[in-house]
């Protein structure tokens, strides 16, 4: 009897063991899918990436990208939502709720700031996105309701610092965050176009640490009493 159970569990774990290598090689193929998406999307555009090309780069065959993702729209939305989630995801780990407020919105723009100069994809991708009117972002019910605590948290903030009378009232917080993304984004979308007006190198080092600085200086500033 002991003999059976021994056998019949050998079985299964070697039954069931097999699947777990599968599941690792499945999550890898499917994660090479999406960086290799992300690196087409962000250089071509929707209209211009190609699924091919795609599947080459991530080396392996069309049916498991549709496998995945059901096609083009589907991994193109799935690529968009990926890179939203990631900038949601850091920003809960600066655990604004336990910062003081002026600390709190620091850390906001400097974060925000250093993720935009850091991730060209999102950059690009959101341009792009644009351009086309929010169509595939407007299908993501994902995106607006991981933002939701970001906006509280902000509102939190401003909250605590008018009660500490170093912010003043009225602040809406999603008026404040328009303005902290378009310190942290204008620069980089715009970079090629401003480099030649002002003759100015804006991807230069030295340049972006006074860029970050004057971010954070409008903002607290326009937040003080």
């Amino acid at each position: 009897m002991a003999l059976s159970k021994k056998l019949k569990s050998q079985s299964e774990q070697k039954r069931y063991g097999s699947l777990a290598p599968r599941r690792r090689n499945a999550a890898k193929t499917r994660e090479r899918i999406l960086k290799a998406a992300m690196e087409e999307f962000c250089a071509k555009g929707f209209d211009g990436a190609r699924m091919d090309r795609i599947v080459e780069y991530a080396g392996c065959n069309i049916r498991m990208a549709y496998h995945y993702f059901g096609d083009k729209e589907g991994l193109y939305l799935t690529v968009l939502e990926d890179v939203y989630n990631q900038l949601r995801s850091r920003e809960r780990k600066l655990d604004l709720k336990h910062m003081a407020p002026e600390d709190g919105i620091k850390a906001l723009v400097e974060f925000t700031f250093d993720h935009m100069a850091n991730h060209p994809e999102f950059v690009s991708l959101i341009s792009n996105e644009n351009m086309m009117k929010g169509k595939f972002l407007h299908q993501s019910k994902n995106v607006p309701k991981t933002t939701t605590p970001l906006v509280q948290e902000i509102r939190d903030l401003l909250k605590r610092g008018q009660k500490a009378k170093v912010f003043r009232r009225g602040v809406d917080p999603v008026q404040l965050y328009v303005s902290i993304l378009s310190l942290s984004y204008v620069h980089i979308s715009n970079r090629h176009t401003l480099s030649i007006v002002f003759q100015q190198d804006l991807e230069d080092t030295k340049w972006l640490r006074t860029r970050r600085k004057h971010a954070c200086d409008i903002i607290i500033g326009f937040l003080r009493p």
